[in-house]
């Protein structure tokens, strides 16, 4: 029988690659994201490329009673889910902090933080009994603050305690629980972060080859695919001009 992989904000990005990935691998996929016809066209997409079957589910992570309700009523069928990549996550605004808007300190703690915490939750019941792993989307933003990145860091901060945490607490269970931290990655992630300013965003990377979501899709499929008594804990992972959050190699 196919193994099911859950994996939110997988309309784009980090989360459409990890599908692709694990469709070619033969899994099967649960999808979530927020804007219908892009995560019905990627499940479609799936479908057709590897034959797999998929399941989308529409809501927002944010939303935690839409979360426990798609989430916690899973079809019978759908239920063995072996892996959950918490992949939904964003930045909005580089402000210093006394310039920053509150809306967005709360959307990405919302999203970040809470979205993480609610899917994870909700799933957990499904994970225990399949002895399952979870994935949690990071950032070297949650290994050390850069300037401007304030409330953005602290967010990805609390998603590398709280995969500690998670590792500790569910020991017992046999639930192997990972890490995967990007550096720079060229997505949409720069253009929502500058709220559609195409110019600013392509200027993020500009002068270097960034990292690309098949690459942390790659780095998804190797952390799920060692030996059931291994589990990698932490993935730090930049593009060779990038040592860590403040320092970038551009060329002139």
């Amino acid at each position: 029988m196919s193994k099911i992989i859950l994996i939110t904000g997988a309309s784009s990005g980090f989360g459409k690659a990890i599908a692709e990935k694990f469709a070619a691998g033969g899994w099967n996929l649960i999808l979530t994201a927020r804007r219908k016809e892009k995560l019905e066209a990627v499940a479609k997409d799936m479908e057709k490329k590897y034959g797999v079957k998929t399941l989308s589910l529409i809501f927002d992570v944010q939303n935690k009673e839409a979360v426990f309700q798609e989430l916690g009523n899973l079809p019978t069928a759908w239920q063995a889910i072996d892996i959950l990549v918490n992949n939904a996550g964003l930045a909005l605004g580089r402000d210093s902090f006394e310039n920053a808007n509150l809306e967005d300190w709360e959307t990405m703690i919302d999203t970040n933080v809470k979205g993480l915490l609610y899917c994870s939750k909700a799933v957990l019941p499904f994970l225990i009994k399949q002895q399952g792993h979870i994935i949690n989307i990071g950032s070297t933003a949650g290994k050390e603050v850069y300037k401007d990145g304030n409330v953005y860091c602290a967010s990805k901060h609390a998603v590398d305690a709280i995969t500690k945490a998670q590792r500790i607490d569910l020991l017992q269970y046999k639930i192997k629980v990972t890490s995967i931290h990007p550096g720079a990655v060229e997505t949409d992630f720069s253009l929502v972060r500058f709220k559609g300013d195409a110019a600013k965003a392509s200027a993020v990377y500009a002068g270097y080859e960034p990292l690309k979501a098949e690459d942390i899709a790659d780095t998804a499929w190797y952390v799920a695919n060692v030996p059931k008594h291994v589990c990698i804990n932490d993935v730090v992972m930049t593009c060779v001009a990038q040592a860590n959050s403040m320092y970038l190699h551009k060329d002139a």
